[in-house]
C-alpha cells in the first residue's frame, strides 16, 4: 500500500536531507584540512630535527689504554 506524501512534506524532507548533507560535508572538509595541517607540521618538525642532527656531529674519544682512535658518531 503506497502512502502518498503532500508536496510540502516532500519539500521539507528534501530541505532537511540537503541541509544535513551540507553540514556533514563541511565537517569532513574541516577535519581533513586539520589533519593535513597537522601532518605538514609534523613533517616540517622532523625535517628541522633531521637538519639539526646532520649539522652537529658528535666525536667520542676512546680513552682505553689499548686504543687512541677517535670514534665518530652521527645522530639519527
Amino acid at each position: 500500500m503506497a502512502r502518498e506524501l503532500s508536496p510540502g512534506l516532500k519539500i521539507l524532507w528534501v530541505w532537511t536531507l540537503g541541509t544535513a548533507a551540507v553540514l556533514v560535508t563541511s565537517v569532513v572538509r574541516t577535519r581533513v584540512r586539520d589533519m593535513e595541517n597537522l601532518m605538514n607540521a609534523e613533517q616540517q618538525q622532523q625535517q628541522q630535527q633531521h637538519n639539526t642532527a646532520t649539522d652537529t656531529e658528535t666525536l667520542l674519544v676512546d680513552t682505553s689504554p689499548q686504543s687512541s682512535e677517535l670514534i665518530r658518531e652521527e645522530k639519527p
